[in-house]
Parts: structure tokens; C-alpha cells; sequence
């Protein structure tokens, strides 16, 4: 009974556990940074998009679209991660499903805001994507599919509430296969355009699938840490042994992007291929040298995989940072794939006068604040789903 009592009651000190007012303000700071992100937003409309954001002609997207697919990316691993206890079967998952199907809606809610922002006429999509419906075009999968994978998740999060397990682990395979499918789609969006030679080619939706379980992992573990330290639980014995599954299952993926990184470098130099070699250069000792190196290689990759091993995936507070560490390197991953793709010109072989060897863009303020408003909504609907849902205490760990 004792056992049962501490796995459910708060312990002395958590910010939700004593409804202490530091809980109560970061949900208000997080859901105002919210707000102040949708203000700009709406800004934008009124003064016009090419007057608020960075973007231009010559480089169509920036910021907002990285951080879309920074958040999509992010759900997408969340919901692939927490399919492998609850749809799968696979016992030592199943502590983290209920949390991180959650922080999968939060995830993909946030992406949508941000994209919202981003699209002059975001109303026009959600109409014409059902009216005037174009089967040949990307973009209209994305939004269909990732429209019926937030369906199938919210779905499979309500069953689990109910504690109807097998019905849930049947839309969470539904909810699998579509955010496979969008995810995929989203990496040929990217894959399938030959003008842009930095991402043109067959690899890119497999690395997406694949980068984003590594995303989903590190996820798991960064908002499973906060959240029970904001609760003031104590994490049972059976969640501490799931989150080193993962740490684990990280540590492999990790590796796995480190081989995709090295081959995406070596074709991208070898031969010096036109376009795909000038945005190399970029990345590796040009304007984005710092971004790589630092962001995307040492916190994104080589520290998070090297306190996995070095505490042998044991220490939680350890690997808490390590995946710390990875979240922000992975939003450099976003931020360069996206950005530096675009910055090689279309005819850069041509010696065109008065064309630059690189485009430039950098993001306005709008662009920042439209950012940090869905990372203020995301973290606000974490903090109010750990208070609403119990600390999602109610699944057997």
C-alpha cells in the first residue's frame, strides 16, 4: 500500500504537488509569451508579411518554417517512441506513453500555430485542402495527413484516459502510420525539389523518420525529468528503468544521425557537386560553421551520445541534461537544414553579374517572437496537462 501511496501522492517541495505560485507562474509567464507570440502574428497581417518577416524572393523560408518543422519533427518522435509500449507491446515503454502522446498533441498544436503565422492566408488552406483538393501536391498531403494524425492521437490520448487500452493502441497504430506517412512526406517535400540541390534526393525521408525518433526520445526524457520535478514525485522504479530504455534506444539513433551526417558532408564535398558543394561550405566553415559544429554536432549529437555512455544510461538527472543538450542542437538541425538550403542561387554556376555567392537572411523580430509564442504554448499546455491529468499518474507506473 505504501508502494501504491507513492507512486500516486506528491512529495514535499513540488511546485504542483503544493500548488506553490512558481507553478502558477510559469504556466501564466508561458501562456503570455503565448499570447505576445500570437500578437505578432496577427501584426503581420496587417502590415503585411513581406514587411515583418525576413524572408524574401530569394530565400521564401526561414525561421518559421524550421521551427515548424523543429515542432512536427519533435510530436512525430513522441508518437513513434510511446507507440512501441502501448501499440507494440513492448513492456519497458509503456510508463511513457500517456505523457508523451500528450506532449505529441502539445507539439504538433505549437507546430500549427507557428506555420499559421507563416502562411500569409492560413484560412485558405484549411478551406481549399477539402474543396479544391490536389493530390499531386506535397503540401496538401502534409496538411492532410498531419490533420488526420492530431485526429488519431487526441483520440488515442482520450481511450487512454479511459484506461481502454486495446482501443487505444489501435488508433495509436493509426496515429503511427500516419505520422509515418506525413513525417516521410514532409522529408519530400524537401527531398523532391531538383532547384534545390542541397536537399534534392531520395535520402531525405528516411532521415527524417529517422531524426525524429532521436528528437522523440530526447523529448521524452527532458519533459518526464521536469515534470516530475514540478510534481514532487518520485519516480517509480518501473518509469526510471523505461526513461534508461529510451536513453538506450537514443544512444542507437544517435549514432545512426552520425552516420547520415557524415555521408550527407562527404557527397556534399566529394566531387564538388554545383550547389550541394557551396552550401557545404557554408556549413563547415562559412557563415554556419558555428551553428554546425557547435549546435548540431556537439549538443545535438556527440555530448548527448557520450553521457548516455559515460553513465551508462543510469543517472537521470545526467541524461536530463544530455537531452537538454540535444533539443536545442536539434533546433539548430532545423534551422540549418532549412535555411542554408536555400541560400545557394538558382544559376550560382553561371557567373551572373551582381549576383552573390550567397543569398542572406536573417530573422526579424516578428519572426522571433511568432518562434518563441509556440514555444510559450507548448510548455503552457505541458504544465496545464500535468495539473489537469495528475501528473498522467493514472497509467500502471
Amino acid at each position: 500500500m505504501d508502494n501504491i501511496l507513492a507512486k500516486v501522492l506528491p512529495q514535499e517541495g513540488g511546485l504542483a504537488g503544493t500548488s506553490s505560485g512558481a507553478y502558477n507562474a510559469a504556466i501564466a509567464l508561458s501562456g503570455l509569451l503565448a499570447l505576445v507570440g500570437v500578437a505578432f502574428g496577427i501584426h503581420t497581417f496587417f502590415i503585411g508579411h513581406e514587411h515583418a518577416y525576413g524572408v524574401t524572393r530569394d530565400v521564401p523560408w526561414g525561421l518559421l518554417i524550421a521551427a515548424y518543422v523543429f515542432f512536427v519533427v519533435t510530436s512525430t518522435g513522441l508518437c513513434l517512441v510511446s507507440s512501441i509500449g502501448h501499440v507494440f507491446g513492448v513492456k519497458a515503454f509503456q510508463p511513457i506513453a500517456k505523457r508523451s502522446v500528450f506532449l505529441a498533441i502539445a507539439s504538433i498544436i505549437a507546430g500549427f500555430l507557428v506555420i499559421a503565422f507563416e502562411i500569409e492566408n492560413p484560412w485558405r488552406m484549411a478551406i481549399y485542402n477539402v474543396i479544391s483538393p490536389n493530390p499531386t501536391s506535397n503540401i496538401w498531403w502534409m496538411g492532410t495527413l498531419y490533420g488526420a494524425y492530431l485526429f488519431f492521437m487526441l483520440i488515442e490520448f482520450a481511450l487512454l484516459q479511459m484506461e481502454k487500452h486495446k482501443q487505444a493502441g489501435m488508433f495509436g497504430l493509426m496515429g503511427v502510420i500516419a505520422g509515418v506517412a506525413a513525417h516521410s512526406n514532409l522529408g519530400a517535400v524537401f527531398g523532391l525539389l531538383n532547384g534545390r540541390e542541397f536537399w534534392h534526393g531520395p535520402y531525405m525521408p528516411i532521415y527524417f523518420i529517422t531524426s525524429a525518433m532521436m528528437s522523440g526520445c530526447a523529448a521524452v526524457i527532458f519533459f518526464h525529468w521536469i515534470a516530475y520535478k514540478a510534481n514532487g514525485w518520485k519516480m517509480s522504479k518501473e518509469l526510471e528503468e523505461s526513461l534508461q530504455s529510451v536513453a538506450k534506444l537514443g544512444a542507437l539513433l544517435y549514432v545512426v544521425i552520425m552516420f547520415f551526417t557524415t555521408w550527407k558532408v562527404l557527397s556534399g564535398i566529394t566531387g564538388q557537386p554545383p550547389g550541394k558543394y557551396e552550401a557545404m561550405q557554408a556549413i563547415l566553415t562559412g557563415p554556419f560553421a558555428k551553428n554546425f559544429w557547435i549546435g548540431e554536432i556537439a549538443m545535438g549529437l556527440v555530448i548527448p551520445f557520450i553521457t548516455i555512455l559515460a553513465v551508462r544510461a543510469r543517472n537521470l538527472t545526467a541524461l536530463f541534461f544530455a537531452s537538454a543538450s540535444s533539443v536545442i542542437g536539434i533546433f539548430f538541425m532545423r534551422y540549418d537544414l532549412v535555411v542554408v538550403g536555400m541560400l545557394v542561387p538558382h544559376f550560382h554556376g553561371m557567373d551572373i553579374v551582381g549576383q552573390p555567392h550567397l543569398y542572406s537572411y536573417a530573422p526579424t523580430l516578428h519572426e522571433w517572437m511568432v518562434t518563441l509564442g509556440g514555444i510559450g504554448l507548448c510548455v503552457m499546455l505541458f504544465l496545464m496537462g500535468e495539473r489537469m491529468f495528475r501528473g498522467h499518474l493514472s497509467e500502471s507506473h
